[in-house]
């Protein structure tokens, strides 16, 4: 296996600060969705994990409870703040690291500014959308100047779920990352079908979390529903058509059965390794990679890794090196 394909190039990545952590603490995130402590995260550590699993690039972004708190210019400030911070990581570690821009949505003149900035002054890979801010899911109309943006710039969109509206209730006291994450993926993409964003820019390049989440068993179901409900004359493809045009990360326990059940969805080139870091802790990790290596990949391929690189060399090429 050459060097290249043996080190993992993860698409999956986070990033917390101290300063990001107060602000969120202040905002009530003090258990951010449920989970029983904020991890704790340092370029030092995350690049020994790295050298420990063979993971060569890291593609950073901010997680869930994302930047926006309520208030949309001390939103603002948040993204520009984080997203300054990623980018300095990436500069002090060449070729270690990259980085996916927050956004302060639902703010949409407020994201279109950090658009222009995060990609074109900071030079990011791409953007982070959480799954819904306060509610707004990313097919909402009113979202539809920054998905046009996107467009504009064939930008990466990684997407990350968050906490549904209705998680008092539907969480059960549990850690939502457990359950209502995946299917809050299924939600937002969902919305992006139905409200046909994904059809009508086939530039950006989209990036579901998760092993698609929910997707992979909802999708017959979902593609009966559009074709029932859709408007009269509309022409957008099927939800599985659609879907197949979109990229996966294989962050979180996807094996024995969850990957399977996505390779009947889409075919092995929309895959990308995903370690979930920090908030999936090292040892997760380190087991995320272990059983990827020991598991047979699809056929033509030498290893999940092999596979997985060339899919992001070709979706990330400024990391193909």
């Amino acid at each position: 296996m050459s060097p290249e394909a043996a080190a993992h190039i993860d698409v999956h990545a986070h990033f917390v600060t101290d300063s990001y952590v107060r602000r969120a603490r202040e905002a009530g995130h003090e258990l951010p969705d449920g989970v029983p402590a904020w991890p704790s995260w340092s370029a030092k550590a995350h690049l020994e994990l790295m050298d420990r699993c063979g993971i060569g690039t890291s593609v950073l972004s901010v997680s869930s409870p994302g930047v926006h708190f309520g208030d949309d210019t001390a939103a603002r400030r948040l993204a520009r703040e984080v997203n300054e911070d990623g980018a300095d990581t990436v500069r002090a570690h060449p070729g270690r690291f990259g980085l996916f821009a927050s956004l302060p949505l639902p703010d949409v003149d407020g994201a279109l500014e950090e658009i222009a900035y995060a990609l074109g002054t900071l030079d990011a890979d791409g953007v982070v959308l959480e799954s819904h801010t306060h509610g707004t899911y990313l097919g909402n109309p009113r979202l539809e100047p920054v998905w046009a943006e996107l467009d504009r710039r064939g930008a990466v969109v990684f997407l990350h779920p968050t906490s549904p509206v209705c998680w008092e209730s539907s969480a059960l006291g549990r850690p939502r990352p457990m359950v209502e994450f995946i299917f809050d993926t299924a939600r937002t993409v969902t919305d992006l079908l139905m409200s046909g964003t994904l059809d009508r820019y086939r530039n950006v390049k989209v990036i579901v979390p998760h092993c698609g989440g929910a997707l992979p068993v909802l999708a017959d179901r979902i593609d009966g529903f559009m074709k029932m409900f859709m408007p009269e004359g509309t022409e957008a493809p099927g939800a599985v058509e659609q879907l197949g045009r979109l990229h996966y990360d294989l962050a979180g326990p996807v094996l024995p059965r969850q990957l399977p059940a996505l390779l009947n969805l889409v075919g092995p080139d929309r895959l990308l390794y995903g370690s979930d870091h920090c908030w999936t802790p090292a040892a997760g990790v380190q087991a995320h990679v272990a059983s990827l290596d020991t598991a047979p990949a699809p056929d033509g391929h030498a290893s999940w890794r092999a596979l997985t690189n060339a899919n992001a060399r070709r979706l990330l090429p400024r990391h193909a090196r």
